[in-house]
């Protein structure tokens, strides 16, 4: 599968589908390794083994069309189990191997992003990472695509829009009790100036264990009138369940990214019990889109079922999204170098370059640029309603000069 555009790279999975038995599978001799950290053993693993589903199943359908030009993909993951010393191995193996570019997710991206930026390797870290990697000048290796600055703005602006007004209103953030969890706060500071509301923060620790005494702060001591939630693991399963149990509104909760799958609203104790919450989201959710339709027709064509991953569509659909970005910078830097002998900085260049791109309704239009490696940070906002996801809101951004303060102020200085 030749990839030379977004509308290309679209189209050419859809053609895929439906003549897949005649495609040309990509020559195994020169092939582009992306290096994929995964979580599929640790607390995290909800979200990872569907998301690296996804974003392998994705390169599957390019190689089994004619790769990016006749150059073969090959994701090369690794099981880092969400913490830092794997991590940092998995990086040292991968840039052994040559890795042009690396996916991750989760925070690890903390500890590696200087080794990025001192070895000139491009990583995606979508809905992770510093709330200032959106701005490419000072982090230009990594592109987050849905920055927590971005995801903190939209949550308040999806409160305001909730509430009719958030002037006077009392708005609790609940963050992970670690820097990636705190690392929004300064926003949302910020925006409770600007809108006049009071925030309190109440830091849950990892494990969850102090849930059940955080919702009853929130919801009967503080009495909070909305709820936005910073949480991954099983923290959010857990934040779900205590405030449902403490009967507090859960049409007045907003999780980010990393609490707003399927895996969560099921390990609270399914849709009935979740009924009602919001959850963030940078990729579509089901199964309605070209490209998934697809990688379906590529498991058919090769007498296979589709994979049961593919039901965690939230994750699933982030790492097909993933991926297709990676590949769609290695195919701006392939029309560069059409030999393939691309490097870290060629596919930086080609991310750089990507415009319009939505995988087909997938994703929101993006636009990457050196400057904004979130490509515009659009986000949507779904809700549980009965037994379903339903989206909520359009793709959006929310209060863009405040965040645009925020990731280009230096770190520990006023953002105004």
């Amino acid at each position: 599968m030749a990839v030379v555009s977004a509308r290309a790279s679209i189209v050419a999975a859809v053609a895929l589908a439906a003549s897949l038995g005649a495609a040309t599978p990509a020559s195994a001799d020169h092939e582009i390794v992306i290096g994929v950290q995964c979580d599929r053993s640790g607390p995290d693993a909800t979200v990872g083994a569907p998301l690296c589903a996804g974003f392998r199943d994705y390169v599957a359908l390019v190689n089994a069309g004619n790769g990016v030009e006749g150059h073969r993909i090959r994701a090369a993951e690794i099981d880092t189990e969400s913490r830092v010393p794997p991590a940092l191995a998995a990086y040292e193996r991968l840039r052994g191997e040559a890795a042009v570019a690396l996916a991750l997710y989760g925070t690890q991206i903390y500890a590696l992003a200087p080794r990025l930026a001192e070895d000139r390797i491009v990583a995606t870290a979508a809905g992770w990472g510093p709330a200032d990697a959106a701005n490419g000048r000072r982090h230009p290796y990594v592109f987050s695509v849905a920055s927590a600055a971005s995801q903190a703005a939209a949550a308040v602006g999806f409160a305001k829009h909730r509430l009719g007004t958030l002037k006077g209103k009392k708005v609790a953030f609940v963050p992970d009790d670690s820097p990636a969890g705190r690392e929004p706060i300064a926003v949302l500071e910020d925006l409770a100036e600007r809108e006049r509301f009071q925030l309190k923060t109440f830091a849950a620790p990892s494990t969850g264990a102090t849930m059940a005494t955080l919702a009853v702060d929130l919801a009967r001591r503080y009495r909070a009138d909305f709820v936005i939630a910073h949480l991954a693991g099983r923290a959010p399963s857990l934040a779900i369940q205590e405030l449902a149990r403490v009967g507090y509104p859960l049409d007045k909760v907003i999780f980010f990214v990393g609490g707003s799958a399927e895996a969560d609203v099921d390990a609270a104790g399914g849709r009935a019990v979740a009924d009602g919450y919001h959850g963030l989201e940078f990729a579509g959710v089901g199964q309605e889109f070209p490209v998934l339709r697809a990688i379906q027709a590529m498991y058919h064509a090769q007498g296979r079922q589709p994979p049961t991953r593919m039901a965690s569509s939230v994750c699933y659909n982030r790492g097909v999204v993933m991926a297709a970005l990676q590949v769609q910078a290695i195919g701006n830097a392939v029309a560069a170098r059409p030999d393939g002998r691309i490097i870290g900085d060629d596919v930086k260049a080609g991310m750089e370059k990507i415009r319009g791109f939505t995988l087909g309704g997938l994703t929101p239009p993006l636009e990457i640029t050196p400057t904004d490696h979130e490509g515009g940070g659009r986000l949507q906002v779904w809700q549980v309603k009965g037994a379903r996801f339903v989206p909520v809101t359009d793709w959006f951004t929310a209060y863009p000069r405040v965040i645009a303060r925020h990731v280009t102020a230096e770190r520990g200085a006023p953002s105004r």
